[in-house]
């Protein structure tokens, strides 16, 4: 159940599992029509499932995907939706608080939550012939959470606890929250998952309540489950478990949006617990669902071009040829619901200066922006995406991850199946094109993190 800004590198980190999920092709091999082979449907009360068999062992992973996330906190609110995660844990009218987790636990399985911008998610592992037992409870927690201040309030305090841990013991993810929050000035994706720590203190059993029954419903939710079940087997125990549930009016998500950005922005923080100083920037960029996407597969693969690997140009170029950085990469979050972000990072070599290290960073990009990348290069790094993940279907979390953080983005289920096809139909054109429409520096917020000054 662990959540907070951490979570902003999670989700990148899930978004990253998604597209090696996704990726199955040989390298020789032209794409395949079919990723996961899923089967869907729909209950008659809204709610979306999806089926990933794998018979492989009689294992399944059963999960429940609410198209709300910490974006959608109330103003003023913010956690509130990592708080609520926290608490679906704390009992309903049937179960006490702590029940959930002792159950799947003494059926052998294991179970967790976890909150991002877009959604909160719910797993369980367990054995194939546990599966209805995880229905009923996860369908219960659905429609009877129960809480009182003598549970809600204590585990406020430990979400405290988390965010001191995992934040503001942390410079460089207090550095990456300032970051995030220059980058959207209006848009909540500047918000910290786990909230700002006077807004969390503020939190109470009402408010948490008011959310869920604003947004824990049958048709706002998603069930992915993969593993050994077909969905002729499955849609019995939905039906009885999830479609008894009667659906609810939910609100339409919407969001302020970011307004365009035209200045480049730029943090620097210092800290005594600083050993190593750190560089970061990041770039407003389109998503697979917001803003410019057509540029969101050539995205993709500009990110592992620039920075994927220990064979990136960046990587290449600042740590191996001239040694000017310790490491060096680039990442983007291609599955969002609204416009995010590109990053490139580097790490100075000891005794270099930051302000050197910036200039190679920046003369790197500019070579690319000014000479684009060949045909070749392009081929190359798709073949790698490919070739890397040829078993990454094998993973029944991983096949679940990736219909649940895409749907609830606002992707479908064909999106999902069609990635090796798309990520196959990029060209260096394209690559070049993404590279100058979000590679520009009145899009960018640059952040440096520093020891603190002797003195």
């Amino acid at each position: 159940m662990s959540g907070g800004p951490g979570r902003a590198v999670l989700a990148s980190a899930i978004r990253g599992l998604w597209v090696a999920a996704v990726a199955v092709v040989s390298a020789a091999a032209p794409a395949p029509a079919a990723v996961f082979n899923p089967e869907t449907f729909t209950l008659e009360n809204g709610m979306q499932v999806v089926v990933v068999p794998n018979h492989r062992v009689p294992v399944v992973v059963h999960t429940v995907w609410y198209r709300v996330g910490s974006a959608d906190d109330p103003v003023g609110k913010s956690g509130l939706a990592h708080f609520l995660e926290h608490l679906m844990f704390k009992g309903t009218k049937t179960a006490a608080p702590g029940e959930f987790s002792r159950i799947i636990a003494r059926n052998g399985g294991n179970e967790n939550a976890f909150t991002s911008q877009d959604y909160t998610g719910y797993y369980q592992k367990v054995a194939r012939d546990r599966l209805e037992l995880v229905m009923k409870l996860e369908a219960d927690r659905m429609v009877n959470l129960d809480l009182a201040d003598a549970v809600v309030l204590p585990e406020r305090d430990v979400i405290l606890e988390e965010r001191r841990s995992r934040t503001d013991n942390e410079p460089g993810a207090l550095l990456g929250e300032q970051i995030r929050a220059a980058q959207y000035l209006a848009h909540p994706y500047g918000v910290p998952i786990i909230g700002w720590e006077h807004e969390i203190r503020a939190l109470t059993t009402e408010q948490a309540l008011a959310f869920y029954r604003r947004h824990y419903a049958p048709n706002n939710a998603i069930l992915v489950v993969a593993g050994d079940i077909t969905a002729a087997e499955l849609r019995p125990l939905a039906e009885t478990y999830y479609g008894a549930i009667a659906r609810r009016e939910i609100a339409p998500r919407a969001r302020p949006q970011e307004p365009p950005q035209r200045a480049a922005r730029r943090l620097e923080m210092r800290d005594a617990r600083v050993r190593q100083a750190e560089w970061n920037r990041s770039y407003l960029a389109p998503s697979q669902t917001a803003g410019a996407s057509e540029h969101a597969f050539p995205l993709q693969v500009l990110a592992e071009i620039l920075g994927g690997s220990t064979t990136s140009r960046l990587y290449r170029a600042l740590v191996v040829e001239r040694k000017v950085a310790a490491s060096a990469g680039a990442w983007y979050d291609d599955v969002s619901l609204d416009l995010t972000r590109f990053g490139v990072y580097a790490t100075p070599s000891p005794g270099v200066d930051v302000a050197a290290l910036e200039t190679a960073v920046d003369g790197e990009i500019d070579r690319l922006l000014a000479d684009g990348v060949a045909a070749e290069e392009v081929e190359r790094i798709k073949r790698r995406m490919i070739a890397s993940t040829t078993y990454a279907r094998d993973s029944l979390y991983v096949a679940a991850r990736a219909f649940g953080s895409a749907l609830t983005a606002g992707l479908t289920v064909e999106d999902v199946e069609a990635w090796p096809d798309r990520i196959a139909a990029v060209t260096a054109e394209q690559v070049n094109a993404a590279a100058r429409a979000v590679l520009r520096p009145e899009t960018s917020v640059t952040g440096v993190l520093l020891p603190e000054e002797a003195g």
